[in-house]
């Protein structure tokens, strides 16, 4: 009889194929099965590395989430730079993302929007907002960095639900707003603290 194999890489080869098994036939076509057909495993080895499908997907979204993070990561001294215009950056930055891999990037949203009917992938999909909002919050407070956060997700998502172009100067202008605007609301209230009010 032989022995079992040695495969290391199978565990990641599996999360490989299960990103491609979504990217071209959607969420509703992940299964252990089309999975391990996808990365040339038997079956039980799917089931062996991962319990479940949200099991799989977890690690396949956790994969995905480095996108736009990575982007940001990797530029993250120009956002902490107090003289870069922070909403320029990053609207500069959100341009260079979506015009990268556009495939990965809306396997990408498609993953974080499964958490919307899968509980299990709700904590995996926070850290996407959480570490963006801290390495926004290096040059902001933390809500506005949030917020910041919140207003890059929708314009990313009308950009791919509508197929249309991204807007740099659009994305730069409403991003300025918040950040701005809060940094006013700021300003106002400590005014409004030393004089009393």
């Amino acid at each position: 009889m032989a022995g079992r194999r040695y495969d290391p890489e199978r565990r990641q080869r599996i999360i490989d194929a299960a990103i491609r098994v979504v990217g071209a036939k959607g969420i509703n076509g992940l299964s252990h099965r089309t999975v391990a057909a996808e990365a040339d495993v038997p079956l039980g080895s799917t089931t062996y590395h991962f319990k479940t499908l949200d099991d799989l997907m977890v690690a396949a979204l956790r994969q995905t989430n480095e996108g736009f993070a990575k982007v940001v990561r990797e530029h993250g001294g120009a956002l902490a730079d107090p003289g870069a215009d922070l909403a320029a950056e990053l609207a500069r930055l959100t341009g260079e993302w979506l015009d990268g891999d556009r495939t990965g990037v809306e396997l990408e949203y498609e993953l974080y929007l499964a958490a919307l009917r899968r509980p299990a992938l709700r904590p995996v999909a926070a850290e996407w907002c959480e570490e963006v909002g801290a390495l926004i919050a290096r040059r902001t407070d933390p809500v506005t960095a949030r917020a910041t956060a919140a207003m890059l997700d929708g314009i990313c998502l009308q950009v791919l639900l509508t197929g249309g172009a991204y807007d740099e100067e659009y994305a730069r202008e409403m991003l300025a707003r918040v950040i701005e605007g809060a940094e006013g609301d700021r300003a106002g209230k400590g005014s409004g603290a030393a004089t009393g009010r």
